[in-house]
This record gives structure tokens, C-alpha cells and sequence, in this order.
């Protein structure tokens, strides 16, 4: 995937990551974040550094599997945090990903948003 195609991706998964209760975004490094509360739940990077890292503590063995994926660094990888490049080859589907963050996300938000969030899947 070239960066404009990763680039349209981090778009769309930005904007799915911020449909969640609560979510907000922060600039924190000078990249997008997506929050829950004070934590985050989506690092996104755009042109040669597009892709996400979420936390995985379900799936990371499977999503490490992929050749885009890697343990994210500064000891996250750790915790379960993966990145994903959509710059290397074998990233899946925009779906997947969804799922991922998802999963993420109900790694760090609060109970009660996550029966808000469960309320609306309903």
C-alpha cells in the first residue's frame, strides 16, 4: 500500500476509533492519538509512518504474525501493544483492523463506558 492509501486508511480508522464513547483525539507527539479518558487506546501515524498501534491482549500473537506487524516500541510491545505499517506488505482488511481497535479500546476504557458501548452494538 502506497502512503496516500495508508494515509485514506488512517482516516478511516481514526474516525471509527473516535465513533467509541468518549473517545477524543490529542496530539501529544505531534501525531494523532485516539483517548479513552487519559488513556490512549490508537496511536495513528500518516505518510511514511502510516499505520496504527493498539493494544492487543487478545490477539497480538495472531496480529504479530503478519509481516506489517511488529511489538510496539518503548517497552509497549510489553503490554500487548502491536503496530501495524501500512507501508509493508500484508496488511488486512480494514475490518480486522476495526476489530483490533475495538479490542483496544475495551483493554482501557471503564466499565461503564464499555456496557455504553455494548448498549449501542445492541
Amino acid at each position: 500500500m502506497d502512503a496516500a492509501g495508508g494515509n485514506d486508511l488512517c482516516g478511516r480508522l481514526l474516525a471509527f476509533a473516535l465513533a467509541f464513547p468518549e473517545a477524543w483525539e490529542d496530539h501529544p507527539w505531534g501525531e494523532s492519538v485516539v483517548k479513552v479518558g487519559k488513556k490512549v487506546f490508537v496511536f495513528s501515524g500518516v505518510g511514511e509512518n502510516a499505520g496504527i498501534s493498539v493494544k492487543l491482549p487478545e490477539s497480538a500473537e495472531q496480529a504479530l504474525l503478519l509481516e506489517c506487524a511488529a511489538p510496539t516500541g518503548y517497552g509497549l510491545g510489553r503490554s500487548g501493544w502491536v503496530s501495524i505499517w501500512f507501508t509493508k506488505p500484508g496488511v488486512p482488511p480494514a475490518e480486522v483492523l476495526e476489530d483490533w481497535i475495538e479490542e483496544s479500546y475495551r483493554a482501557v476504557a471503564t466499565k461503564k463506558l464499555i456496557k455504553q458501548l455494548d448498549a449501542l452494538r445492541a
